[in-house]
């Protein structure tokens, strides 16, 4: 279910062009803290924080197609953290609608 949500909110914009996306997909749900656990599961598995990929800077290769590819991708991260950002807003909308303030009496 969460690898649907992802592929969801990357492939929003372009929805015939996810296969390429999986490794992303697959790198966002590795390197994302889990509520159950705590801590991510890349944490879980080799007892470390992931790594984190820094941000390109446009122009900085000599290379035109690896410029292209990377300056991509960090348009694609960003795309990506504000479409889990909406859709996480929208369920909240959707599961607060559903819940009401109990009073206890002790």
């Amino acid at each position: 279910r969460t690898v649907e949500q992802y592929l969801r909110a990357f492939v929003h914009a372009k929805p015939s062009q996810w296969a390429p996306l999986l490794p992303w997909v697959e790198y966002h749900y590795n390197t994302s803290v889990h509520t159950a656990s705590g801590f991510t599961p890349f944490q879980v598995i080799y007892g470390k924080p992931p790594p984190t990929i820094p941000s390109y800077i446009t122009g900085s290769s000599p290379i035109d197609a690896c410029d292209v590819v990377l300056t991509s991708r960090d348009e694609l991260m960003r795309l990506l953290r504000k479409n889990l950002t909406k859709a996480q807003a929208q369920m909240k909308v959707a599961a607060d609608k559903h819940r009401r303030d109990v009073e206890f009496a002790i």
